[in-house]
């Protein structure tokens, strides 16, 4: 039953159909009242058309009724004939009508209309008819009220349709830009281990090819270190995609804190670079993101320093954390590398530009530039209560 009155809702017309046919059909039970029957029916038969499309054209069936009154009443007056017309109620019908769907000024217009009708009927009618008079005006009065109730009804039927609606759009634009940022979270994450580790295996596999014919011991140890480099990423893109088909998946979390610091730089000394690790503090209990921050922030910058800091790199790691954020220092030894072959694969330059969004994401600041004695330094601060600056 609810489905079909919501069905029939959204389809005026039939409801209003049926309203004009019980008035038809009333205006031809009493037909046989009346003196001049096909004036009467034809009448009866004009009246409650405009009952069904009131709600499609409310303005104009307003018209036409009144004018079809008029019509009546004008009759009756040069006939000396005054039968009731029940379908009469539509002067009612339409001003509830106007003054629900439309508004009060076209609800006022109809009323006046009225007014002059209810007059010419007065005129019409030789014998008193005060209590005629008195039903109509009540009976309008009624249809007004209603109206009135009605009207504040759609009213807020309307508001709270269009405050449903902005819900809905913000729903979705929160759904979208939390995509979005997962997105670029993934991509992130994607290009922090790729770049991580294809930067390792060309560096080494140029060592090789240098050092192949003249030092096989350090092009198989160059080689142990591909390899090794390759298999530790591949295990992470694995994690990675893991997460990403699991809601929670707490036992596949790359491994981060202290262990994972030291992890990055035990294999980068696999690589042939040496690195002094300097911890402080507890980094073992601070949030999963800030954690994954200062782990990213220390591969990023070793990678780095390999592909850059020259034949015999040096770097040194201090993370340390303090009351209130984790400061990280890395610091290399610089300059160039010592051969630069026209084939060498070069970096992005989104490394850099990674750190930086990663600390931004996360509220902290970075810092990252070449001394005046040629070290390059990199520095961040990311506070332990993660979170965008304002």
């Amino acid at each position: 039953m609810r489905r079909f009155s919501l069905w029939l809702r959204g389809k005026p017309i039939i409801a209003d159909s049926v309203l004009a046919a019980m008035l038809l059909l009333l205006e031809i039970l009493g037909v046989g009242n009346a003196h001049n029957k096909i004036a009467y029916l034809a009448i009866g038969v004009l009246l409650p058309l405009p009952v069904a499309l009131r709600r499609v054209y409310p303005r104009s069936m307003a018209v036409c009724t009144l004018a079809l009154s008029m019509t009546t009443s004008l009759v009756g007056f040069l006939s000396a004939d005054h039968p009731d017309h029940i379908a009469l109620l539509s002067q009612g019908i339409m001003l509830y009508t106007l003054v629900a769907y439309v508004g009060r000024r076209e609800g006022l217009w109809y009323g006046l209309g009225l007014v002059v009708n209810i007059t010419l009927s007065i005129t019409a009618i030789a014998e008193s008819a005060g209590s005629d008079i008195i039903f109509t005006v009540m009976f309008f009065a009624l249809c007004w009220t209603l109206a009135e109730f009605i009207g504040a009804r759609h009213a807020y039927d309307t508001e709270v349709a269009a405050r449903l609606a902005v819900a809905d759009y913000d729903k979705e634009r929160r759904a979208h830009d939390a995509v979005s940022a997962e997105r670029t979270r993934i991509a992130r994450e994607l290009h922090d281990v790729i770049a991580h580790a294809v930067s390792v295996i060309i560096v080494q596999a140029d060592g090789a090819k240098y050092a192949l014919r003249s030092d096989p011991d350090a092009a198989e140890q160059a080689l142990t270190a591909i390899a090794s480099t390759g298999r530790e990423a591949l295990r992470e893109l694995r994690r990675t995609v893991a997460l990403l088909r699991t809601e929670h998946a707490p036992d596949q979390l790359p491994q981060h804190g202290t262990a994972g610091i030291a992890k990055v730089v035990e294999m980068m000394r696999g690589t042939g670079l040496a690195v002094e690790l300097e911890l402080t503090g507890e980094l073992d209990d601070i949030a999963p993101e800030v954690s994954l921050g200062v782990h990213r922030i220390v591969q990023e910058s070793l990678t780095n320093t390999l592909r850059h800091a020259g034949p015999h790199p040096k770097a040194w790691v201090r993370v340390r954390r303090t009351d209130s954020d984790v400061l990280i220092d890395v610091t290399d030894t610089g300059g160039l590398p010592l051969r630069e072959p026209a084939d060498r694969i070069k970096g992005s330059g989104l490394g850099l530009v990674g750190m930086r969004e990663r600390v931004a994401v996360l509220g902290g600041d970075l810092d990252a530039g070449r001394h005046s004695d040629g070290a390059w330094r990199v520095r961040a601060s990311i506070p332990l209560q993660a979170g965008p600056t304002e």
